[in-house]
């Protein structure tokens, strides 16, 4: 029996050593060939990645079913320049906007314009210093009635203009706190409207103590001039505030005032007033009829306005009463027929009653005169006058409290003045003295509706008048 070969265990550990050595290189070159696979993968997605990204942002005109997916290396599609293909450069292509801005449209220059009014403007001189054309203007004159107040424009006045392109298309006026006239274009015609503002009223009241004239007094109070001249024209038939008013006189009047969004716009009427004059009490409420008609009346009904005024001219001073006197012209004695009241030139004379002008013209030594006929009993003159007022003419009809010339010394006159008589059937009488007669008392119909409109206004007057006197005692 042959023996064993020796060394024998030492070749077959070797054949276990290669046998291992084949499977560990057996492993490895799995493993290599995992790791290739899934870099490969991982490339060709981050490929997909940014080709997708850079279709989504309009730089690809590929679709996503034509990418085809490859391994190494990643190729850059041939219409970039691969050199200065980069992130930068791509964020750059990717912020440019989609499409261009539009133009921009230029919109007509709109444009409010405030005119003052001069002196010696019209609508034409305002719309020609406007550049705004002639025709424009006529269309606006054949609107008739409602721009009518246009041609009463006055020095000192606003009117606005709305302009496109030099064109006109609206025009306001502002009338006066109430009222404005809007002009508004249609089409290439304009249309126009008065625009009304209503007014907020308050009853408002006042007391005054004459010291040194009443105007100081009403001053003093608070009350404005036009209303103290008001306030005289109501008792004027009463009291002549020209020589009877004394220092220690009082009143007291209720009124109106008219505000607007809170600011005070301007006063009202009179509404109830009261004068004391050397201890008589005058008093007189406002009524306002069923017809309308409103007019001033003692509380128990009776018409505070006489058939004439007492006084022709407001504030004025008389220079020679009613008599004999030694005439500075003449240089003698002689009848003075009436009353002269001295002002300057050019000072109001008044129409003591409604009636008609008999006369109106030069009258010898009383100069430009007027004489106005009251009915067939009464009769009035004015004389020295400088002037008429204009549209009068003889014949023609004036009422109460209308202005019929100036005063002037036309005639026989050493200076201005006015020179006023007063017949009763042809007989001069003294205008300061007579007895004027009345106007229309409140009807019997209209008592009831007289006493509920008027009571709250005395009972006010009595509240002031108490306060007045305890104030007076106090002091």
């Amino acid at each position: 029996m042959a023996k064993p070969v020796k060394h024998s265990k030492k070749r077959s550990k070797r054949r276990n050593k290669r046998s291992m050595s084949g499977a560990h290189w057996a492993v490895l070159f799995v493993s290599t060939s995992l790791f290739s696979v899934i870099f490969f993968l991982i490339s060709d997605i981050a490929q997909a990645t940014r080709v997708s990204s850079l279709q989504q942002n309009g730089l690809l005109g590929l679709s996503t079913a034509s990418i085809r997916m490859v391994n190494l290396p990643l190729e850059i599609p041939q219409y970039f320049d691969k050199e200065s293909f980069n992130d930068e450069s791509l964020d750059k292509e990717i912020a440019k906007p989609a499409q261009s801005k539009p133009k921009k449209v230029s919109m007509p220059k709109m444009k409010w314009q405030t005119i003052t009014v001069k002196k010696g403007d019209n609508l034409s001189k305002l719309f020609s210093r406007m550049n705004i054309n002639t025709k424009e203007l006529h269309k606006i004159v054949r609107l008739g009635k409602p721009t009518k107040t246009l041609n009463l424009i006055s020095p000192g006045e606003e009117l606005k203009f709305l302009l496109i392109d030099n064109k006109l298309q609206e025009m306001i006026y502002e009338i006066d706190d109430t009222q404005a006239l809007h002009i508004t274009r249609k089409a290439d015609e304009f249309v126009a409207k008065t625009i009304t503002t209503e007014l907020d009223k308050r009853i408002e009241h006042a007391t005054g103590v004459v010291q040194s004239s009443l105007y100081m007094a009403a001053q003093e109070a608070g009350i404005p001039g036009s209303m103290t001249m008001e306030l005289a024209n109501i008792f004027d038939w009463d009291i002549d505030f020209v020589l009877d008013v004394h220092t220690g006189d009082r009143f007291s009047i209720i009124f109106e005032e008219y505000y607007l969004d809170g600011e005070k716009i301007s006063y009202g009427d009179i509404l109830a007033a009261e004068f004391i004059n050397q201890g008589n009490l005058y008093r007189a409420v406002r009524y306002t009829d069923n017809n309308g008609h409103a007019d001033y009346y003692t509380p128990d009904g009776t018409n505070m306005r006489k058939a004439f005024l007492r006084n022709p001219v407001d504030a004025s001073r008389i220079t020679s009463g009613f008599g004999k006197r030694y005439h500075p012209i003449l240089n003698r004695m002689r009848d003075h027929n009436g009353v002269d009241y001295a002002a300057p030139t050019g000072t109001p004379v008044k129409s003591t009653g409604d009636g008609k002008i008999i006369h109106m013209g030069r009258k010898g030594g009383y100069g430009n005169t007027v004489i106005v006929q009251h009915g067939g009993k009464y009769q009035t003159l004015y004389a020295h006058l400088s002037g008429f007022a204009k549209g009068l003419y003889k014949g023609a009809r004036v009422q109460q409290g209308e202005i019929i010339g100036y005063i002037g010394k036309t005639g026989l006159a050493t200076g201005p003045h006015l020179h006023y008589e007063f017949q009763v059937n042809g007989e001069h009488r003294n205008p300061l003295t007579v007895k004027l007669p009345g106007a229309a008392p409140i009807t019997a119909l209209q008592k009831l509706d007289f006493r509920l409109n008027t009571q709250g206004y005395i009972t006010l007057l009595d509240t002031l008048s108490k306060t007045a006197v305890a104030q007076a005692n106090f002091q």
